[in-house]
């Protein structure tokens, strides 16, 4: 079994992630239609498929230039909060990836945390104000553990991507104290998050990209 991640995996990674959150479309305007503006959906959607036709067009050299190119699709493409939240989560990744063809997990990790730390930089959110980072923060601490433990890059995710998915149920009661959902008040309290579903959606993809290619 190889542990490495390359260009190849990440690339199969934002494949099934276009093709989940196309899946997932309805149910994500669902939540959405609740307490936002009913198009997160729609605009992830649109957004992935975006960077799927860019990665057809023309693959990127190495795993630098690969979030690079998904981080500017994405705000060039998806409408709302989204794209500049998603498109800063990859951008950041991608400037602390090793730019030598792969990474390990502990190098996923790094990559990803400062990932969200650039959503969280940007969008000025916190554990619990019911927004993708309350599914980012469980995950960090989950992959971070596994990583710690020994665990392998494709262990490391599927332990984030279980603690994502528990962290965005959680986001089900929380009033929400940041976003478009925050207009509502008390009102927003009854509804899962949607941008914590799409994130743990991504998640769940990188997961079985990694553990699926392993071998």
């Amino acid at each position: 079994m190889t542990d490495a991640v390359t260009t190849a995996r990440l690339q199969d990674w934002l494949r099934r992630a276009a093709a989940a959150l196309s899946e997932n479309a309805d149910y994500l305007t669902q939540l959405d239609s609740a307490i936002g503006d009913a198009d997160h959906g729609t605009n992830m959607n649109r957004g992935f498929t975006a960077v799927t036709a860019k990665l057809d067009a023309s693959a990127p050299a190495d795993i630098p230039a690969l979030f690079k190119t998904v981080g500017m699709t994405l705000i060039s493409s998806v409408g709302g909060a989204s794209g500049p939240l998603y498109g800063t989560l990859f951008l950041e990744m991608g400037k602390n990836s090793p730019a030598d063809g792969e990474m390990n997990a502990a190098d996923l990790e790094k990559a990803l945390r400062a990932g969200v730390a650039g959503v969280v930089a940007r969008g000025h959110a916190e554990a619990g104000d019911k927004t993708m980072i309350d599914a980012f923060e469980p995950a960090l601490e989950a992959l971070s553990a596994s990583v710690a433990s020994g665990g392998s890059a494709a262990e490391a995710v599927t332990a984030a991507a279980e603690a994502a998915k528990k962290g965005s149920d959680a986001t089900e009661p929380l009033v929400a104290r940041k976003g478009r959902a925050s207009y509502l008040g008390e009102r927003s309290a009854g509804h899962i998050d949607p941008g914590s579903v799409s994130a743990t959606i991504l998640l769940r993809t990188l997961g079985e990209a990694l553990t699926e290619s392993a071998g």
